[in-house]
């Protein structure tokens, strides 16, 4: 008896001719794909070009205008993402919806569509944890569980609805090196006994790694698909922009320059319930240079930025010096004035105002360093031309500067967001995920304009958790681990396995502040 053609078994899933409209802009422009089962598919694109939408259609959380959908070959339909878990797909999201004060084994039971006995529950996922060699303890409190492991209990509560296909959205933006192979294990497991899987990632470096092919959106459209095993990251780069990738292009060589930014034995108290508090953080950011933080989230990032920025002040004023003067326990305002920006994660509401234009997104903090409100008028055309050039310098994709903030996509408000602060031309940098969520050609684009930045005499610091930008960008690399910080060390003598070790908390021998 003949076996039936591989070719001949139907795709996990198929998209025919899908697409999907909104207030003047079209996501989704007649895309096909399909999924095989056990494959391992990416889908790539630039920031606006489509990935999201599409995704919510094969969950359930939009419905496309045009186009069908098949399931194992036959017609379905996805009213709502309860519909796509009881056919058999599951989601990862980025974000993930877990609570911290409840423990593992609560957060997977809110997030089952049915009520499930706690002690059978419990079976079930050791069950899990040990068909898939995962390390989690069901029993522990979600605060006190890194990243890694907190993305594992999102996996463990899609695996208990036995899935046949599991959408992973940007599941290593907050990953140390070795939990993204861990995570490649469990995938390449999960892959293994039939469950195929829909990989979303800017990182194309682990699309080669992992996956074995890849479609390509830009605008909206299909414009290609590929081998990544066999394709290079540059070209599936160029694909994805439609344009040659920039290179960065270093100056000189960094070393040397007069200390910009020093800060000396900094300690505060972690944001209460479950802030991590900053321990005897020390290092200094000298002219020319680069100097990159390195950390998984939730090891002091963010209270490091705002005991910087002025939005929390230090114990004393000799904690934080900028160009020899201690500004410790100065406000956001007054160290602006004198050459510190800053560039927040959070972009709606931290680094700019949703409901205001981006004209008056500008006036926020450059007021401080630029003519833009003499004598306490704001000059409306000065700002209007200071936000132009921003938009037209770093192709700021908007409307024009009256657009609202929140009306931008998350990539572009971050390119307005940092040629903002780069445009005041500051003494000193401090910016946190410069390129979080950015696609690869705006990605260049920015951390490019980082280097010019330091070429011409800033200290630049950029608190990343993505090591490829962190070895691409900087002189000189420390670790933010539980508040502390490592002792600068030259990038040239790291390896991107041993820096992985020290985000897990596991240092080495610390080589002096000054070195």
């Amino acid at each position: 008896m003949n076996q039936p053609r591989e070719q001949e078994v139907p795709p996990r899933l198929a998209l025919a001719h899908i697409s999907k409209s909104f207030p003047g802009v079209k996501a989704n422009d007649d895309i096909s794909l399909s999924v095989r089962p056990g494959e391992i598919h990416a889908l790539l694109g630039e920031n606006g070009a489509g990935k999201s939408t599409l995704v919510k259609i094969i969950y359930g959380v939009q419905q496309a205008d045009e186009g069908s959908i098949h399931w194992n070959g036959e017609p379905a339909a996805i009213p709502s993402p309860k519909a796509a878990r009881k056919l058999g797909i599951g989601m990862v999201f980025q974000h993930f919806s877990l609570f911290d004060a409840m423990t593992v084994i609560e957060n997977i039971a809110l997030g089952l569509d049915e009520a499930v006995d706690r002690e059978e529950l419990k079976r079930r996922v050791a069950a899990i944890l040990q068909s898939y060699s995962l390390p989690l303890d069901p029993e522990r409190e979600v605060h006190t569980l890194s990243v890694g492991e907190r993305q594992r209990i999102e996996i463990v509560r899609c695996l208990l609805q036995k899935p046949k296909l599991l959408i992973m959205d940007e599941p290593t933006s907050v990953l140390t090196p070795q939990e993204v192979e861990r995570l490649f294990e469990t995938l390449r497991q999960i892959a293994a006994e039939g469950c195929s899987i829909l990989y979303i990632s800017h990182k194309l470096h682990e699309i080669k790694a992992l996956c074995d092919s890849a479609t390509i959106l830009r605008g909206g459209r299909v414009v290609a698909t590929c081998d990544p095993k066999v394709e290079t990251t540059k070209r599936m780069a160029e694909l994805m922009i439609g344009a040659e990738l920039r290179k960065i292009e270093h100056g000189k060589a960094a070393g040397g320059g007069a200390v910009r930014l020093e800060v000396k034995g900094l300690s505060l108290p972690g944001e209460p319930p479950f802030g991590t508090a900053l321990d005897n953080v020390s290092f200094e950011a000298r002219a020319g240079e680069i100097l990159g933080i390195a950390g998984v989230a939730g090891n002091g990032q963010a209270e490091l930025l705002t005991a910087l920025s002025g939005e929390q002040l230090a114990a004393a004023p000799e904690a934080i010096r900028l160009d020899g003067k201690a500004i410790g326990l100065e406000g956001a305002g007054a160290r602006r004035a004198l050459g510190l920006a800053c560039v927040p994660e959070e972009r709606n509401g931290h680094a700019a105002v949703p409901d205001f234009s981006l004209a008056d997104n500008g006036v926020l903090t450059a007021r401080h360093r630029l003519p833009l409100a003499p004598h306490g008028f704001i000059s409306r055309g000065a700002v209007r031309r200071f936000a132009d050039g921003v938009i037209k310098l770093f192709d700021v994709r908007t409307t024009g500067n009256a657009a609202l903030a929140r009306s931008l996509s998350g990539g572009n408000l971050q390119k307005f967001i940092m040629g903002r602060e780069i445009g005041q031309q500051p003494a000193v940098l401090v910016v946190s995920q410069p390129t979080w969520g950015v696609d690869a050609g705006a990605a260049a684009a920015i951390r490019q304009e980082l280097v010019d930045l330091a070429a011409k005499g800033s200290a630049v610091v950029v608190i990343s958790q993505d090591l490829d930008e962190l070895l691409e960008l900087a002189d000189r690399l420390c670790v933010i681990n539980e508040g502390r910080l490592s002792a600068p060390r030259p990038v040239a003598s790291l390896g991107i396995d041993e820096i992985g070790l020290m985000m897990g908390g596991i240092h080495g021998a610390e080589e002096p502040v000054h070195a």
